[in-house]
């Protein structure tokens, strides 16, 4: 049937909601999607692909369920086709075991924000989204354009088709790209373009100011080293590629597998790869060493997990694996999706469905498995790993934004100095003109003997010589445009990175983990951070589940005992002669056990053994086993056998429940492709697996369907508590009261903060497993619309189910959370968490870790329609006084982040009142506001542009913002919500692929090296193993980087605008004639050599404060956002101090040696090593701290100075051959130098003092106390 006809609406991507999420509970928090690379659409109705996000509006799940499933019925209709089929049973290789779960977290379908088509773009998202955040991969899973590839036969697959080779490149250059490439990628930063132009004018003879060779020298110099550095980084690169290309891996030739490089491999052929040996490409699976075609492999290559996971081949093919095998695979077109494969399989006249868990993807390594056979689909850089290499888009830093502000200013000085020679010099030749001949600077015969003795200038004229002495200008006065400010800055950064990553209090002993920086653009902005969005799963909690509570047929089981009563452990061991030892101890419930080990016959009985059957059976973990000798005894019993147990899962819920359910006699031992043991209280349970529906975030459940040995067949449902109470059975009255007694349970499970996940179960009759069977195969095998397909089986048997109970597991924050919170909230940051919980969980977890406190006021906004979320937001305003943004952004950006949110005296708060429903009160209170937001409300508010505004005034007038239920885009969009609308920075910190979008989005984005992997490590600009390291890092290094950055940018305008402004007041005494009293090589080399070094060491090392006071007085913090460090009032002063300098070092030895008889070269002499000292003294007098290195780098300069101009003067070719030996020798040289210093630097002596006596700002007062308790004995480090 062709679906165009049916379905003329296009489905987004239905992979925003993360269908292949663990069903780790009811929280659902933090489902994660596709971000290693772009998003990829899973489903597109009709064929067609999705429209771009920025295409997209959002709709309701009521909207997208009915109009999804609806066009899904008429192309899947709810009973068999009357042709005949093959009954069988399905095993589990062909389910759709989409086996990488990105994270152990979901999320509740209510914060999933649906795509459909729309002609309206969404705003908020799209002005600033990097293109990893669109939907832009092409998924062609559809029947109309597969990809086919023929098995064993690589000369077919091939001949027809244009396959990539396997041979990868990730480098950017060739020898030939080199040259050009490089030069055009560094010429994107505009200051070199104005460089270059700079050396190409100095070649013209009209206007050849400095030496030709010497002009170019800056710039080349640039040029040479970052070509230097990206042509190593390339080499690696290429040696890399290289090295990875000529890998070998067993290939199946002539009947026989032989050793080939990788580069060799083509789409088609057949490989066999070894235990412990790296996946040369994409591969289907199709046998392995164990005899039902399991498979274990590690992903961590690819997204950083490392644990195990499993992979299957097709039942057909691993029992025909070694009789060779030939057939055809249709799958889909290469995307980035590396968590969904959806292909078939034509093979001995049958199709076999193919899905995630039949694919290896290059990269993975092989584990505890011999070897396995697979046949090559995608090869090169069409495998999902080369395709998801995208680097991370770049960030620029806010003062480096700002510095390109004041670099516009001293443009517009360096136009307006060269303006005003130019015109100078144009009247000075119309008033000379009669003269020229006879006047200094402007002959046009040369009088001096030599071949040239005679001979005419080239003279142009007065409008040309006016016009070339403007040209001439620029070039004499370049450096007032800082070239040696880009170098300076990285070496800089480099150099506060090592630190950093060098920090022993930021170093994470558990995980083994060191800071890192991964980007070095931005350090300086973690000192002026405003707003922190933190992910909390894994984030600020260990997301190491630990199983507490549970309620079984509506009784409530909460005593936790670590030990089992030894009456009752003996009983149990009577009857089990193999013991279990899990590798971490479990706390049960010795009444519970008790229960589950009763001989008598009853619903409660059989309740808890399905339950925990439930617990066994239903999920994807791997159970490893390590048999050793016995050590384990009761009461001098020695155990026969006892057996270490571990379970692998990407799932720490899931690895929670199962050993769990182990601790309570359900120790699930064995896995394979069609079944599963379990060990029941000792005795062995071999269940047959019949299929298994994965976790996807519409459903919000996960389901599997088992066969026991007396051929009853069951199905096993666990979910989120939303999902689940909607499908179960309409029963008795007593069903109805195990209902509500475990929706008490949950309510207090979740206000404690445990993460719930509900149970049930139902039989099925042999008519509804023939029917789910028949659908099942035909959606399995289907290329179109796979995954809504197996949605509708699903639900066809997640229905009328038995209630067995509730899970509750504990997530513990991490060390530190609370002590980091509260620094920071002191230190004027705003933290807001975004997470995908349940309401009352996040309040629990809020309270736990002092982001919500009891004095404030709860703002709850649960909508579920535009009217109602506008009228909620128009409530609260109303009620709080909130002001719209029209007039709040003036004291947002400017005020102090600690009075931002709206707070009023003590007396008038709402007595016993800690929590508001938007709506449902009346009266007027400012208490500290904390707004607590769901998903489902941010689908409609993040869609229209007043209600963004209506949510940005109202958020901003909190101290707290909590948002519940959201999905991985919806957590972008919050952050961009902030972003766009002020000044204000914002860091994102997160630890799963759910966050990276978050990351991205903010303007620091940081990853925690935690439990889920890889992804928002890999996304992230700096990246640490503990939430409590935010609190050193900002308060500690952001604010040392800050401060050393900003005065390193103001120090840098200073010290080129002091010697540009010399060089002008010497020209304009000199009848504008753009001559110079410096040599060449001295004006080269005063940025480059002669004060290059101080800058970068004192801007690496200097510290105002000790880490000690900045750790005890967060608000010190606030410097940052007060923009003390950089700002432009301290440009203005910067720029009058360098006005005065300038004069005082230009004018002083002009004075001094007026009556002498000094040539110009050697004034040139003393005007260089003076400018040098002077900006070393300034320097100096604004060090905080002096370190060796500090005394080094300042006074090594000067001696570095004076040993050039030694060297310099000494060589006879040169005009100032010897002046710095007549100089030197005369006292009045001595004194002039010391003169210039004492008169330059006193202004700015005496601001400092006054300034630091009348209008002490807190970094002084912080530091005079720091030095008053060092002279008092209480040293600080």
């Amino acid at each position: 049937m062709n679906s165009d006809s049916h379905l003329p609406l296009k489905i987004g991507s239905l992979n925003c909601l993360c269908h292949n999420d663990s069903p780790s509970s009811s929280i659902f928090d933090e489902s994660q999607c596709n971000l290693l690379g772009d998003f990829s659409p899973v489903a597109s109705i009709g064929g067609e692909k999705p429209p771009p996000l920025e295409h997209h509006r959002t709709c309701s799940l009521a909207q997208l369920e009915s109009a999804a499933e609806s066009r899904v019925l008429e192309q899947f209709p709810l009973e068999c086709p009357r042709q005949e089929r093959r009954r069988r049973l399905v095993s589990w290789g062909a389910m759709e075991l989409q086996h990488n779960h990105i994270s152990n977290n979901s999320i509740d379908s209510t914060s999933a924000s649906f795509e459909i088509s729309s002609s309206k773009p969404r705003r908020s998202l799209r002005r600033s989204r990097h293109k990893s955040l669109q939907f832009e991969d092409n998924f062609s899973s559809n029947e109309a354009n597969p990809r086919l590839i023929y098995i064993d036969d690589p000369r077919k697959t091939n001949d027809k088709y244009e396959f990539s080779g396997n041979e990868i490149r990730t480098s950017k250059y060739t020898i030939i790209t080199f040259l050009p490439k490089n030069l055009f990628i560094q010429f994107h930063r505009v200051a070199y373009l104005y460089f270059l132009a700079i050396a190409a004018l100095n070649q013209l003879p009209p206007l050849a100011v400095f030496g030709r060779t010497v002009s170019l020298f800056p710039l080349l110099f640039v040029l040479c080293v970052t070509a230097i550095k990206d042509g190593y980084e390339d080499w690696r690169r290429h040696r890399s590629d290289r090295n990875e290309n000529n890998r070998e891996a067993l290939v199946h030739q002539n009947g026989e597998f032989r050793s080939k490089e990788w580069k060799k491999i083509q789409a088609g052929e057949v490989v066999k790869i070894c235990a412990d040996e790296t996946i040369p490409c994409d591969m289907v699976l199709l046998g392995s060493s164990d005899p039902s075609g399991l498979a274990y492999i590690q992903t961590m290559n690819l997204d950083g997990e490392s644990n195990l996971k499993t992979r299957y081949a097709r039942q057909e093919t691993a029992l025909a694996v070694s009789e060779g095998i030939s057939g055809l695979i249709r799958c889909e077109q290469p995307n980035r999706n590396i968590y969904e494969f959806t292909a078939n399989m034509e093979f001995r006249g049958q199709r076999l469905p193919l899905s995630q868990s039949n694919i290896v993807l290059r990269g993975c390594q092989l584990k505890n498995t011999q070897w396995i056979i697979g046949v090559v689909v995608y090869a090169g850089q069409e495998t999902k790993a080369m395709m998801n290499s995208a680097a991370s888009p770049s960030k620029r830093s806010k003062l480096e934004s700002y510095m390109n502000r004041e670099t516009l200013w001293l443009s517009i000085f360096l136009f307006v100095m060269c303006l005003v020679v130019a015109v100078g010099m144009g009247l000075w030749l119309l008033r000379h003109k009669e003269e020229l001949d006879t006047l200094p600077y402007y002959r046009k015969i040369y009088f001096t003997n030599g071949r040239d003795k005679w001979k005419r200038y080239k003279y142009y004229g007065i409008p040309m010589e006016t016009f070339f002495s403007f040209l001439s200008s620029i070039i004499v006065f370049q450096i007032m445009i800082p070239i040696s400010l880009y170098i300076t800055m990285e070496l800089v950064r480099l150099g506060q990175s090592y630190f950093m990553i060098e920090d022993g209090d930021m170093y994470d002993s558990s995980s083994g983990s060191r800071f890192q920086c991964r980007s070095l653009n931005i350090n300086e902005d973690l000192g002026q951070i405003r707003y922190v969005f933190s992910d909390k799963t894994g984030t600020l909690t260990e997301n190491k589940m630990e199983f507490q509570r549970a309620s079984v047929y509506g009784k409530n089981y909460e005593r936790s005992l670590l030990m089992v009563d030894p009456l009752l452990e003996k009983n149990i061991a009577a009857t089990d002669r193999r013991r279990w030892k899990l590798k971490s101890e479990v706390a049960v419930d010795s009444e519970l056990m008790e229960l589950l080990h009763k001989d008598v016959i009853g619903d409660e009985r059989i309740a808890a053994h399905e339950f925990f059957l439930t617990l066994a059976a239903c999920n994807t973990v791997i159970p490893i086993l390590d048999r050793g000798t016995s050590s384990s005894c009761i009461k001098g019993e020695l155990h026969e056998e006892v057996e270490s147990i571990d379970y692998q899962g990407e799932s720490p819920d899931e690895q929670a429940l199962v050993a769990a359910a182990s601790a309570y006699g359900y120790t699930l031992f064995e896995r394979t492709s069609g079944h599963i043991v379990i060990d029941v209280n000792g005795e062995k349970l071999r269940l047959d697996v019949l299929g298994l529906h994965e976790f996807d975030s519409v459903r919000k459940r996960m389901s599997v369907v088992i066969r026991f040995p007396d051929g009853a067949v069951k199905v096993l449902v666990k979910g989120a508590d939303t999902s689940m109470f909607s499908i179960l059975a309409d029963d008795t009255e007593m069903g109805d009261h195990i209902r509500n007694a475990t929706q008490s349970h949950l309510s207090d499970y979740s206000s404690q903060g445990l993460r719930t996940l509900v149970v049930a179960a139902r039989d099925l009759t042999d008519a509804e497993l023939e029917m789910w069977q028949c659908r099942y195969e035909d959606a399995s095998t289907s290329l179109n619309d796979r995954v809504i397909k197996l949605r509708q089986t699903a639900a066809f048997i997640e229905s009328n189910l038995k209630l067995l109970g509730a899970t509750a597991i504990e997530d513990k924050l991490q060390d530190g959370v609370p002590e980091t919170i509260e620094a920071l909230r002191q230190a004027g940051i705003k933290v807001w968490v975004l997470t995908g919980d349940k309401q009352e969980t996040a309040i629990s977890i809020g309270l736990s870790c002092k982001l919500l406190t009891s004095d404030m006021q709860q703002i709850i906004i649960n909508g579920s329609s535009e009217d109602e979320c506008r009228n909620l937001l128009a409530d609260a305003k109303s009620k709080y006084g909130v002001k719209s943004s029209i007039g709040r952004n003036q004291n947002l950006n400017s005020g102090n982040a600690e009075t931002d949110y709206l707070e009023i005296p003590v007396d008038m708060k709402l007595s016993n009142v800690p929590r508001w429903n938007a709506g449902k009160e009346d009266g007027i209170s400012r208490v500290p506001l904390a707004l607590i937001i769901d998903g489902n409300s941010l689908v409609y508010i993040l869609e229209k542009k007043d209600l963004e505004s209506e949510l940005f005034d109202l958020a901003t007038s909190c101290r707290v913002v909590l948002c519940c239920r959201v999905a991985p885009l919806q957590k972008a969009g919050i952050v961009d919500l902030i972003k766009s609308r002020i000044d204000d920075m914002t860091l994102a910190i997160g630890d799963g692929a759910n966050d990276v979008s978050m990351i991205q989005m903010a303007d620091v984005g940081v990853g925690i090296c935690g439990q889920e992997g890889r992804q928002a490590v890999m996304a992230s600009d700096f990246a640490m193993g503990q939430f409590r390291f935010l609190k050193r890092l900002l308060l500690v290094h952001g604010h040392w980087n800050y401060q050393r950055v900003g005065y390193l940018v103001l120090y840098n305008f200073y010290r080129n605008a002091v010697f540009v402004l010399m060089l002008f007041w010497y020209i304009l005494c000199t009848a504008f004639s753009t001559t110079s009293a410096l040599t060449d090589w001295s004006s080269v080399f005063y940025s480059v050599i002669y004060t290059s070094i101080p800058t970068i060491v004192v801007g690496i090392l200097d510290k105002d404060l000790s880490h000690k006071t900045l750790l005890r007085y967060p608000k010190l913090y606030g410097a940052g956002h007060r923009q003390e460090a950089y700002n432009m009032r301290l440009f203005w002063i910067t720029m009058v101090d360098t006005l005065w300098q300038s004069l005082v070092l230009f004018y002083i030895p002009l004075f001094t040696y007026k009556e002498s008889s000094v040539d110009i070269w050697s004034m040139g002499s003393l005007w260089t090593i003076a400018v040098v000292v002077l900006v070393n003294m300034h320097l100096a007098m604004d060090i905080w701290r002096w370190e060796i290195f500090t005394h080094i780098a300042v006074w090594g300069s000067i001696f570095i100075t004076y040993a050039c101009m030694v060297v310099l003067d000494s060589i006879p070719v040169f005009p100032n051959y010897w002046t710095i030996y007549h100089l030197a020798n005369s006292p009045t040289y001595w004194l002039t130098i010391l003169l210039i210093i004492v008169v330059a630097l006193l202004p700015r002596f005496l601001f400092k003092v006054v300034h630091q006596i009348f209008w002490p700002s807190d970094i002084q007062i912080a530091r005079e106390a720091e030095i008053l308790r060092k002279h008092d004995g209480w040293g600080q480090s």
